[in-house]
């Protein structure tokens, strides 16, 4: 068959980027190896509980998500976190701590020394760094302080990242943040000025910041997109994908239920893993890719523990973060029944411990016996409950869950930006490049979508 369009991967990038081709008339084939769409979306509902088995949240940064969400309905509908549960909890000694959102907490937290707390009123009137692969650690210890490092940013790398300060690079991790210094000289100042930006213009509004998920579990925005792009233009169930070059294009090679399928193509876009390329591309030599298949991840444990009725510590709150300084066998936990309802029985709980990471990586590969031990010894502790006994327990693991934007980061995106100049209709999409959150899934999407319609609209 001949497709304008044919995308690797039935994950959110991929649905997202057919969703909006399909919507321009143009002709797509989503190839997914597994025999469901949505990557590692997946939601789940047990025992009275609603949970989720990969992405737990998302976080309205962009425009184009908000969007999205309303081109889908009423196929999806969007929610978001409830504003009264919006505190986030640092681990510090012996207890939980709120992150200060306002002048009086900020004066009185445990968390920051005095000294820093002082050190972050000149930050506005702090020179901007000069050196752009400075790691995050040097870059919050230079503008905020070591408090800030070790209570606030390392356990925000842990909860986003799953990664060690020291390893990723703010230009190309947080490149939002990074921007507020280049281009206004200080976060302060910079996030005074974006928010002025934002009140001037109505698109940019839409971008609320917020948490969000769907209506009955991730799985339902997937779902959508998937009905969006139409059952026939989705194979799953595909093996030996791979890619090769044609006359007028590409030929996509596959096996999907016991048959060979070929389908031929302008344009190809893989949404998969970095790791992924060398087989489905091998038109190109494997020591081209290496910049981009050296990429690290993160190895992620996730358990989801639920209680039917809790007795522990008050967890009206999004969740919290544990600093590696403290020497937790835990990254942090989200508490996701305070801030989406319907997640867990009336008067119970629903937890989301997350393990592993660069931090941890030897969690990865323990049994689950191991793996439920050490709840046993962190979360009555941690979260004061007198025993460790959840009424369901589900633990999943991702050895690749989280790209590592380290300094490695620049030559990656060189060399990819080198292949599509050099086969042109090729586009290396996925986590890779542009973001690892769900936000930036949808936003790359986008604008690929775009620039493949105006390509062919010449």
């Amino acid at each position: 068959m001949h497709k304008d369009i044919v995308i690797i991967g039935g994950g959110l990038t991929g649905l997202t980027t057919a969703h909006y081709l399909k919507k321009a008339g143009v002709s797509v084939a989503v190839i997914e190896k597994e025999n469901r769409t949505g990557g590692v979306i997946d939601s789940h509902s047990e025992k009275g509980f609603l949970f989720e088995s990969g992405p737990n949240t998302g976080v309205i940064s962009w425009p184009e998500v908000a969007e999205l969400f309303e081109e889908l309905e009423p196929d999806c509908k969007h929610i978001t976190a409830d504003p009264e549960a919006k505190r986030r909890l640092i681990w510090k000694g012996k207890k939980w701590h709120a992150i200060p959102s306002g002048l009086i907490p900020a004066i009185t937290t445990p968390l920051f020394t005095l000294k820093d707390k002082f050190r972050v009123l000149g930050e506005p009137w702090r020179k901007p760094g000069t050196n752009p692969m400075e790691n995050l650690s040097d870059f919050v210890k230079r503008r905020l302080g070591k408090s800030f490092l070790d209570y606030t940013v390392d356990p925000f790398v842990s909860g986003v990242y799953a990664g060690k300060t020291d390893y990723l690079i703010p230009k190309y991790a947080l490149p939002k943040l990074y921007s507020l210094e280049q281009e206004y000289g200080s976060f302060i100042k910079g996030s005074m000025a974006k928010a002025k930006e934002k009140k001037d213009n109505p698109r940019l509004q839409k971008a609320t910041k917020e948490v969000f998920s769907a209506k009955g579990g991730l799985k339902n925005l997937t779902k959508a997109l998937a009905k969006s792009v139409g059952e026939k233009d989705i194979l799953t169930g595909c093996n030996d994908t791979n890619i090769n070059r044609s006359d007028k294009g590409y030929i996509t090679k596959t096996r999907c239920i016991e048959k060979d399928i070929e389908i031929s193509s302008d344009f190809v876009i893989t949404t998969t893993g970095a790791y992924t390329l060398p087989k489905l591309l091998p038109f190109i030599n494997s020591e081209t890719l290496k910049p981009i298949t050296n990429l690290q991840y993160a190895k992620i444990v996730q358990v989801i523990l639920g209680y039917k009725k809790w007795k522990g510590c008050d967890i009206k709150a999004f969740g919290g973060l544990v600093p590696s300084i403290e020497k937790r066998k835990i990254l942090g936990v989200l508490f996701t029944s305070s801030f989406f309802k319907d997640r867990a029985p009336e008067d119970g709980a629903l937890l989301s411990v997350f393990m592993g990471g660069t931090r941890m990586p030897e969690q990865f590969d323990m049994h689950d016996d191991e793996i439920i031990e050490i709840l046993r010894k962190e979360i009555p502790d941690m979260m004061k409950l007198d025993t460790f006994n959840p009424d369901m327990i589900k633990i999943f693991r991702y050895s690749h869950a989280i790209a590592q934007y380290g300094a490695d980061s620049k030559e990656r995106f060189k060399t990819i930006e080198e292949l599509e100049k050099e086969y042109p209709g090729l586009i290396l999409a996925g986590s890779m490049r542009n973001g690892i959150g769900m936000a930036d899934r949808i936003k790359q999407a986008s604008t690929i979508a775009k620039s493949i319609i105006i390509h062919k609209n010449v």
